[in-house]
């Protein structure tokens, strides 16, 4: 097996006694990767030396998303190196739509099934996925909670920032007659912050 290209080793040759440091790139893959390294001199055997790096833990993290008043497509992106994904929507007043499929290494996922080709085994991936969200038809500012879950249990939650919608203020019907005698007539009043009759 000839030398990985993720291992490094200072200095590659040397004479005499001397000692080398081996070292390697970062590991982002969730099982243990090895390679060998061979040291040669004139006149005598090779020897070939095992290398094998650790895995990093499975892990998933995800980023924070706003989205307009109006709503509408909004992407969150995270990494993991899970070999399944699974999303969730919690608690919040955003009204949002979680799709079927995301994203994970640029192939399209089912949401909790396994992924193809696993490729956290060997290295962390990007993922992205989009939601749909409603118009927000408040004056106040909301959020949805957006939870990713990994299969060995580890998660991570992402807050969706929606900004405040416009105030809205409407009567039916347009215009009243009251009779001589003054009798009150119904107005409707529709609104989404406070009013005033003047």
């Amino acid at each position: 097996m000839a030398k990985a290209s993720w291992a490094s080793t200072t200095p590659s040759s040397g004479s005499g006694n001397g000692t080398v440091n081996v070292g390697a790139s970062t590991h982002t893959g969730r099982s243990q990767r090895q390679t060998s390294l061979t040291y040669k001199a004139s006149g005598v055997t090779d020897i070939s030396q095992a290398v094998t790096q650790e895995a990093k833990a499975e892990y998933v993290s995800i980023d924070n998303i706003s989205v307009g008043k109006g709503g509408g497509s909004v992407t969150v992106t995270g990494k993991s190196n899970s070999s399944k994904l699974k999303f969730t929507l919690g608690t919040g007043a955003v009204v949002a739509t979680l799709p079927t499929n995301y994203s994970a290494g640029g192939a399209s996922t089912a949401n909790d099934v396994a992924i193809t080709g696993d490729p956290g085994t060997t290295a962390e991936y990007n993922f992205s996925i989009t939601l749909t969200a409603a118009a927000n038809t408040t004056t106040a500012a909301r959020s949805q909670t957006l939870t990713v879950t990994a299969t060995g249990g580890q998660s991570a939650q992402s807050t969706l920032s929606q900004a405040a919608g416009d105030p809205t203020l409407s009567v039916s019907p347009a215009s009243i007659t009251l009779t001589a005698a003054g009798t009150p007539v119904s107005v409707t009043v529709t609104s989404n912050t406070n009013w005033t009759v003047e």
